[in-house]
């Protein structure tokens, strides 16, 4: 089994979820008493936060870049990254290693495919919804990525950030995010992607009457397969 390195702390609940979900799929597919190989490097998300509000993506990008290069000095195969809108950094962290780093939005991308969806409607932190780096790649994929409107991407922001980041889950915020989903599939979208690593604390797919990928997950069984191929 190789070892999986995860490069998490952005925000820690979802790098929880990561490292019991890693677990629960190599268990799962070897069975007995069998468990991940892994090393969790997990940066603290106050700093990365505050550059990432002030449009300092350079700077992110360094830090996990040597983050990224302890991870694989301390022993890892391949490298996931723990949250979507940090992959705004992927190419500064490829640079930076030599070992396999596993982009989220292929793992995405593939799993929207399987499950017949073209018109995916992009649920994720602003960053993600509104910069390039994210829907170019499913776009590249032949998929026709959808956002909500502006006080839709402004409320899912805050809800990420000041709740689900934070451990806090309102019933009045999953209200809000499937009513998103409603205005959405009237608008055309034919399933839902949780883009961002928090989501899936806030809604299940049996929530959504549409076929949903959660990133979180599909990224997983991404790691595993590398790590157990």
């Amino acid at each position: 089994m190789k070892t999986i390195g995860v490069l998490g702390g952005m925000s820690a609940e979802s790098t929880a979820l990561y490292y019991r979900e890693l677990n629960r799929l190599v268990r799962e597919r070897l069975g007995g008493l069998h468990s991940a190989e892994l090393l969790i490097r997990s940066v603290d998300f106050a700093p990365i936060a505050a550059l990432q509000a002030a449009d300092k993506w350079d700077e992110t990008g360094a830090i996990l870049a040597e983050a990224a290069r302890r991870l694989e000095a301390a022993g890892a195969d391949l490298i996931v990254l723990a949250t979507n809108t940090m992959h705004l950094n992927a190419d500064a962290i490829r640079g930076g290693i030599t070992v396999p780093f596993l982009h989220i939005g292929d793992a995405t991308a593939t799993a929207l495919k399987a499950k017949g969806v073209t018109r995916p409607l992009l649920l994720a932190t602003r960053f993600t919804m509104e910069k390039a780096f994210y829907k170019d790649r499913l776009i590249a994929a032949g998929l026709d990525p959808r956002v909500p409107d502006q006080a839709g991407r402004d409320r899912l922001q805050a809800i990420i950030y000041d709740e689900l980041c934070q451990g806090v889950v309102r019933p009045e915020s999953k209200a809000a995010a499937l009513e998103m989903i409603a205005r959405g599939r009237a608008g055309g979208a034919d399933g839902v992607i949780f883009g961002c690593t928090e989501v899936g604390l806030l809604l299940s797919p049996d929530d959504v009457d549409l076929p949903v990928v959660d990133t979180t997950f599909v990224h997983c069984e991404a790691a595993v397969d590398v790590a157990l191929g």
